[in-house]
């Protein structure tokens, strides 16, 4: 929870340089008073609406999702486990992976700026350099040069030197290109059982029973026997730390 608090008030830095300036929201006839609403909290409660967007697009969100969704389907149970429980598995995965990042920015950016030793511009720059260094370890030089070259922009030579507009979808392709290859090495074993059980069944002459029904209960034991939520949640944190 605490790590949810420090993204939301990174994202809300940006408005507390507003300046806490009125906009008349309700008068009251009777009495003549006027009820104002800041421009501050509406500028605040939209941003609120970018945030899901921001947690997919920057951090390690999509690559696990992706993974666990390919998972499920490898495995013959597209409704289990449910979509909350894999949203909330790769929520708390996230926040765990992120956790050095969200630290740094909270002790070079946050904490600064709570105690008015940085201005709000500065507290930006420092609190959003810890996502980009992020980004830029787990983002490939080909999909940085195809939207480079997109985009009308000479080579990059330096990593400074990356706007955020191109690192950002940058990151997204090289984290679909991840997900689906580590999603295919999880589908590969599931897909030899679904092949042989088929063989069987067809020698056998059982052209009407269905393999999926035969395979499963052989997946899934194949799966808590070597500790597959295990390997996964470990593959997946060490693919981000490496």
């Amino acid at each position: 929870m605490k790590k949810l608090s420090l993204l939301v008030l990174l994202m809300i830095l940006p408005m507390a340089g507003l300046a806490a300036e009125g906009i008349e929201a309700i008068t009251i006839a009777g009495d003549g008073k006027s009820y104002s609403v800041t421009l501050q909290i509406l500028a605040v409660m939209t941003l609120l609406t970018v945030l899901p967007s921001l947690l997919v697009m920057m951090t390690s969100f999509t690559r696990i999702i992706i993974v666990f969704s390919i998972l499920r389907q490898a495995m013959g149970t597209p409704q289990t486990p449910s979509n909350q429980i894999l949203l909330g598995l790769a929520l708390f995965l996230t926040f765990f992976i992120m956790s050095p990042v969200l630290e740094k920015v909270n002790d070079e950016a946050l904490q600064p700026y709570l105690s008015d030793q940085l201005s709000a511009d500065v507290a930006i720059k420092k609190g959003i350099q810890p996502f980009r260094e992020f980004m830029l370890r787990q983002t490939r030089n080909d999909d940085l040069a195809m939207f480079a070259r997109i985009s009308g922009m000479p080579p990059i030579n330096d990593a400074d030197d990356v706007p955020l507009s191109l690192l950002l979808p940058a990151f997204v392709t090289s984290e679909l290109k991840t997900a689906f290859q580590i999603g295919f090495m999880i589908f590969i074993p599931f897909l030899i059982i679904d092949m042989v059980v088929a063989s069987v069944l067809m020698s056998m002459g059982m052209m009407m029973l269905s393999p999926l029904i035969i395979s499963l209960p052989f997946k899934l034991m194949l799966f808590v026997l070597v500790d597959g939520w295990a390997l996964i949640m470990e593959t997946l944190a060490a693919s981000f730390f490496t």
